[in-house]
């Protein structure tokens, strides 16, 4: 069976292996570009890069650990991505249709949901951006998804079965199909692109085939005016041109295009916060139609925010009266320098922010807390927005969540009043004045607000994109503008990036998940509660619940006395011994086990595991061979030596129902062979007692027939407390009633026969004492 199951995943592997290969030779064996130049051009201009990963066997989906995470680097100037989803199957009867969800995102893995399940209460989440791959007569399938000018950087890809049923699966009892998923990634890449310098006219022509062109925004740039001048087109009215501005980020997508056909000229577009530090690219199409000329000239204009950062006195502090930031090389504020948003200082001209510095303290993997340098509460004005920056850009801080918490002073901030506060990736939002829906030129922030009746406010953001993260805080005045100007109003702030939130509290679990080197982390619930951090209750058990299912599986085992007992009566002191031992710590496993306020351990969970499994196959193990009634030499050595087998399969694989089926059948093959020899040899029905076979055999072997049907076929996650509790009784039950009644009693030394020499031929039967009935 087992070299039947390699085969048949490796079928499925080598399918999906074939898929890749077979795509490039296509690539390889297109015909070459027609012998126009402007198609040469175009052809010599974009070079195609192909990526692949290693295939997964999918999961049906439970939790986010179900889903297989693949990783992509999508390299700068893309403007074109190709993926290519291969799905494969077995071809054995266990497998079924089915429908496998993929997911993509950018910058971080996707946040999904297929449960339907309720995210924590100030979550962010946006619908992940998904594809259905059907499996249904063919065992192969193929689909393709295209995306035009993506985000430089981190593709995601999460895949996943439909939702599992709450079935227990006994590993190794019955067959089970292989669904294996391998995405391939290919991309198109510009090589030759005109860079736009700012304030420069950049003069352009197009004929059938784009122009790529990017321009580098740097930091601390407020805003970003395109123009497209001197538009002249051969044969069209207008400016027949479509410039598309900025990449695609699933699921979000913020491109902006402008059209410039019928439009003013010149035809301008102006973005707010362009994101900070980057190239941003440009594609300018021609709208005039084939062999038509468009002629123009793209210009960008910058307009510089100068920030004012505040002064780091613990760290900065010196004899000088003045103190300087090493940053931003700027006075403080003092009296001789001028407060931000108004006029002075270096250069002249208004500041447009006060940059907060902050400080990152990496606390363990994926966990990180960041703090502003000069104390823990930020000042909020009117005239300029208070900005943080949080630097979440390492590669491995998508893998996390992202807390933010904010605190106002209560005796500072006044009815009349709000504060406004924004959480942007890439640029922070500045235009409160304007507007309050924390959206910059591509991302669209996250709102957050302070009042007299709500001084908290709280965020979560899971899997933030891999980037730089900005808070923005300002301060709003409905009425009596004058005295906001001089009000000032104190937040604490609360910001962290942890694993999961709030360890997934006390009904679950926070597992940190591997993808090669990238690490993520996702909550595994118990007890019936679901979603993303274990907080949805809707199908949760109550704590009386908890209680009366711990107590179920703990003092159903206490139906191990009747064996115990019964052994003790009978003399059979090793097997009670056994089933002591099942007894206590199968007891002390499930208390153990159990989630929430009920549960008990002893040791810890792995050694009660271990205990308990080796107990349950040593105690079957041992009273079948009790049945068969060997010599005690023979019986003493059996029980030692399977003992050490079923230890050593169970530490092979635990969850394996063959390391414990297959010592308990060898076992049971010995009893049948010695209850048909002493049939022969007696020339009657073993055991020969009808009684016994009323009374004993047949309630026993009932018993355990029940039991066993109940463990492998009828255990799901609703009923386990009270199928696993009925497989308790029913194994000590059986256990008691299967063992045989004791020898017959005899003297120790029986003489049999007497000889005329005065010699006697004597024996002691206690040796034989399992072999009489």
């Amino acid at each position: 069976m087992g070299r039947a199951g390699t085969g048949t995943w490796g079928e499925a592997v080598a399918a999906v292996v074939a898929g890749p290969l077979l795509l490039l030779l296509l690539l390889l064996a297109r015909p070459p570009p027609s012998a126009a130049g402007d198609s040469r051009k175009s052809e010599a201009g974009l070079v195609s890069e192909h990526f692949s990963q290693a295939p997964q066997r999918l999961s049906f989906y439970s939790w986010y650990g179900s889903a297989r995470l693949f990783r992509f680097r999508v390299p700068p100037d893309t403007v074109l991505l190709h993926w290519l989803l291969q799905v494969s199957r077995d071809s054995g009867a266990a497998c079924t249709d089915a429908e496998i969800a993929v997911h993509f995102r950018s910058g971080a893995p996707p946040v999904i949901n297929p449960l339907g399940t309720r995210f924590p209460d100030n979550t962010s989440v946006q619908p992940s951006f998904q594809v259905r791959v059907p499996l249904s007569a063919t065992p192969l399938s193929n689909v393709s998804v295209n995306i035009s000018h993506p985000a430089p950087g981190d593709w995601f890809v999460a895949a996943h079965l439909p939702p599992s049923s709450q079935k227990i699966e006994l590993k190794g009892l019955a067959p089970t199909c292989a669904y294996v998923f391998q995405p391939d990634m290919l991309v198109k890449r510009v090589v030759e692109i005109s860079i736009v310098e700012p304030d420069v006219p950049l003069p352009q022509t197009l004929v059938s085939h784009p122009s790529y062109l990017k321009i580098f925004v740097p930091e601390y740039t407020r805003e970003l005016l395109l123009e497209l001048q001197g538009c002249v087109s051969n044969g069209s009215l207008g400016c027949p041109v479509r410039l598309t501005v900025g990449p695609v980020t699933l699921p979000g997508n913020f491109q902006k295009v402008l059209t410039c056909a019928g439009a003013p000229q010149p035809c301008r577009m102006l973005l707010p916060s362009p994101p900070w530090d980057r190239w941003l690219q440009l594609t300018a199409e021609s709208l005039a139609g084939p062999h038509r000329t468009v002629a123009f000239s793209a210009v960008a204009t910058l307009t510089a925010c100068r920030p004012w950062s505040v002064t780091v006195q613990p760290l900065l502090q010196s004899g000088q009266n003045q103190t300087f930031n090493a940053s931003a090389g700027w006075p403080s504020p003092g009296p001789e320098h001028p407060d931000p948003g108004r006029s002075g200082g270096v250069g002249g001209g208004p500041f447009c922010l006060r940059n907060h510095p902050v400080t990152r303290e990496d606390t363990d993997v994926v966990s990180a807390h960041f703090q502003p340098l000069d104390r823990l509460s930020v000042t909020v004005r009117a005239d300029t927005p208070s900005v943080l920056r949080l630097r979440l850009n390492t590669g491995m801080d998508s893998g996390g969540s992202l807390t933010i918490s904010l605190w106002a002073n209560k005796t500072e901030i006044r009815n009349e009043t709000l504060i406004v506060a924004c959480v942007n990736a890439a640029s922070p939002f500045l235009s409160f004045n304007t507007s309050l829906n924390c959206t910059t030129a591509f991302f669209q922030g996250h709102l957050l607000s302070l009042s007299a009746w709500s001084r908290k406010a709280n965020l979560i953001i899971p899997y933030p994109e891999t980037d730089n993260w900005y808070l923005s805080l300002q301060l709003m005045c409905s009425e009596n503008e004058e005295d906001c100007e001089q009000a000032a109003v104190h937040v604490e702030t609360t910001l962290h990036l942890v694993p999961c939130l709030n360890d997934c509290g006390p009904y679950g679990q926070c597992l940190l998940l591997r993808r090669h080197g990238y690490l993520y982390a996702g909550c595994s619930c118990k007890a019936g509660w679901r979603g993303w951090s274990c907080t949805d209750n809707s199908t949760a058990q109550t704590v009386a619940q908890q209680k009366a299912a711990t107590l179920l599986l703990t003092l159903s085992n206490l139906m191990f006395l009747a064996p115990i007992a019964v052994s003790v009566q009978r003399f059979y002191l090793v097997e009670a011994s056994v089933y002591a031992y099942t007894m206590f710590f199968s007891t002390f496993y499930h208390a153990c086990d159990q989630p929430g306020e009920a549960v008990l351990c002893i040791l810890s969970y792995d050694t009660l595991q271990y205990c308990d499994f080796l107990g349950s196959g040593v105690a079957i193990w041992v009273t079948i061979l009790c049945m068969a009634r060997l010599k005690t030499l023979l019986k003493y050595v059996l029980f030692l030596l399977g003992t050490l087998v079923i230890a050593m399969s169970l530490q092979l694989d635990r969850r394996g129902i063959w390391n414990m089926l297959g010592p308990c059948l060898f076992a049971f093959l010995i009893m049948a062979s010695m209850w048909v020899y002493r049939c022969g040899h007696r020339r009657q029905c073993y055991p020969t007692s009808w009684q016994r076979w009323v009374f004993y055999l047949l309630p026993g072997v009932s018993m355990a027939s029940v039991g066993i049907a109940i463990y492998t076929s009828m255990m799901t996650s609703d009923n386990y407390y009270y199928t696993h509790s009925i497989w308790h009784v029913l194994l000590a039950g059986s256990a008691a009633l299967l063992l045989p009644p004791p020898a017959e009693p005899t003297e120790p030394w029986a003489c049999s026969q007497k000889f005329p020499c005065h010699y006697q031929i004597c024996k002691n039967d206690r040796e034989e004492l399992y072999t009489v009935t």
